[in-house]
């Protein structure tokens, strides 16, 4: 029988699956890594899109700002730092007029422990904050009302870098590009009125230019525009495999492109049951990260059929608004009726759960406690191998099974409409 290793936390699950069962595998194409990451970052620093070497953007006695992911993105900022701060030194920028800011959004603070861990060989020699929404500046208005209120470092800083992963989003199209700004470094009423705009029908993973979550968050460009951007595609072992640097427009949709390549995974039919791994750590951090690999299943799985989510989940629900949600409901559709009602950033996730329960049920191989687990309207499960043996039960004789080993990461593209 076909055998599967699935990144959960720290350490893996292992699964085999009867061959007549197995209908395909939807995964990342294994791109091996063409040079060191730092390499890479190098050469698209040497070759920038859409202008010149950021060199020549920045001058001495300039605050620069760069804009880095926080702890539950894979983003390997620890490479991607160093030949970008060699890069400044060339221009003559000084160290001490350096800072990196992590993009917190709506996510907890960093223990000291691990922003060092985030920097690198950085750690020390260069200035890091965690953004901080009680110290930001109000900007304006985006032309669909989003209030735009940045950290205030990053709104006075001279010069902006966005650095970050571009890697399919189920509402944002695609992580990266500006992103890293807005939702980034904004307040939580900036976040949520941005996201506000998911329940657009555009608003779907891959999809850029017809996005209104995306087209809105890149008018941050008016008000605290990035003036460059180093963002990278990662293959399935989270090694750097692209790197791009220039202009934060031109660059994005390039990388986006890529991703495109590497991730679009066209489907021949909708399977009985979806596994779908979150990635491991972090994208298994908690459930509120882990629920972008179960949005992607849902695009893979047929009405009535079962998600099998592999996520351990060591750090619970991971935002307290969508833990409140998800405790309080009575049932998953009185999460979509409240969000309909008024929307709530946290709030978001819970119904975008409850909107893949209404398709399929989901049964959670993860470290959380069975009876929270059902709290959730999931099913618990310890292994996988469990899951997917009650799956089948459920589904009955002749059921197709899809595996998915990086969920959040790729997405499945059905031939006809779900």
């Amino acid at each position: 029988m076909p055998e599967f290793v699935l990144k959960y936390g720290q350490t893996v699950q292992r699964l085999t699956v009867p061959a007549e069962s197995l209908v395909g595998v939807v995964a990342p194409r294994p791109v091996p890594a063409p040079a060191p990451g730092e390499v890479l970052v190098q050469e698209a620093l040497a070759r920038p899109v859409g202008g010149p070497p950021l060199a020549e953007r920045v001058r001495p006695g300039q605050k620069v700002v760069i804009l880095a992911s926080d702890i539950t993105r894979p983003t390997p900022t620890a490479t991607l730092l160093p030949p970008l701060l060699a890069e400044l030194q060339r221009a003559g920028v000084a160290r001490r007029d350096v800072t990196v800011v992590f993009g917190l959004g709506i996510h907890r603070r960093h223990t000291p422990a691990e922003q060092a861990r985030l920097l690198g060989p950085a750690a020390g020699a260069v200035a890091a904050l965690d953004s901080d929404p009680a110290q930001a500046v109000m900007l304006g208005r985006t032309s669909r009302g989003t209030p735009v209120a940045v950290f205030r470092p990053v709104a006075e800083a001279d010069v902006r870098i966005c650095t970050g992963t571009v890697e399919y989003h189920y509402f944002a199209g695609y992580s990266g590009g500006v992103k890293a700004i807005l939702p980034g470094v904004c307040t939580r009423a900036t976040i949520e009125h941005n996201h506000a705009l998911m329940v657009d029908p555009q608003a779907v993973a891959g999809e850029i230019d017809q996005n209104p979550v995306r087209q809105d968050l890149e008018e941050v460009q008016r008000f605290a525009p990035a003036d460059y951007l180093v963002n990278v595609v990662l293959n399935d072992q989270r090694q750097i495999v692209r790197a791009v640097a220039g202009d934060p427009h031109l660059a994005f949709r390039q990388a986006a492109a890529w991703v495109d390549e590497l991730n679009g995974c066209p489907l021949e039919g909708l399977a009985d049951v979806v596994i779908a791994s979150a990635g491991g750590s972090p994208k298994d951090l908690n459930l509120y990260q882990a629920q972008k690999a179960l949005d992607n299943a849902r695009l893979a799985v047929r009405p009535g059929g079962v998600i099998i989510l592999v996520a351990e989940c060591p750090e619970g629900f991971g935002e307290p608004t969508f833990e409140e949600w998800m405790r309080s409901a009575g049932r998953p559709e009185d999460l979509i009726t409240r969000l309909r009602q008024r929307f709530v950033l946290g709030g978001h996730k819970a119904a975008a759960i409850a909107l893949t329960l209404q398709r399929a049920a989901v049964f959670l191989v993860s470290a959380l406690p069975a009876a929270l687990v059902r709290q959730c309207f999931f099913e618990p499960y310890a292994t996988v191998q469990q899951a997917l043996a009650a799956a089948l039960e459920r589904v009955g004789p002749g059921a197709s099974v899809l595996v998915m080993p990086q969920a959040g990461s790729t997405l499945p593209r059905p031939a006809r409409p779900t």
